[in-house]
């Protein structure tokens, strides 16, 4: 199974982290459903031209928080993540976007006023483009 994983040899975030992020974002989401099973920590390492060792630490990160579990003698497999738990990560990857996107502003030396005009602009546009509308 190939996961549509990005990897940044450039971003400050560690690559086992970003495996990992993308992959509870793919199980939050949906798309990857309880009970599939995942790539071997050495099928991913050579799919991600990553190291093994990169890989198995996300996967042990990934089954402490219990978000995939390991059958030995059969493979690692999506977790039955409960739905509080998935709204709980999903509202917490909004916030620290938000909170990302709030820093930039600020960085660029616009003022509150300018940061909400901006979040507003990006919102109605989504919105539009998605066909639903905003307020």
């Amino acid at each position: 199974m190939q996961l549509p994983i990005q990897i940044s040899e450039h971003s400050r975030e560690p690559i086992y982290h970003q495996i990992e992020q993308q992959l509870i974002s793919f199980i939050v989401s949906g798309q990857l459903k309880p009970g599939m099973p995942l790539p071997s920590i050495r099928a991913l390492a050579s799919d991600l031209s990553c190291s093994v060792i990169t890989v198995n630490r996300a996967y042990q990160n990934l089954e402490q928080r219990k978000f995939i579990q390991t059958v030995q003698g059969k493979g690692t497999f999506v977790a039955d993540v409960q739905a509080e738990e998935k709204q709980h990560v999903a509202d917490e990857s909004l916030y620290q976007a938000f909170r990302t996107a709030v820093e930039m502003s600020l960085r660029l030396q616009n003022d509150e006023a300018k940061t909400r005009e901006t979040f507003e602009k990006v919102l109605l546009e989504l919105m539009k483009e998605r066909g639903t509308k905003g307020r």
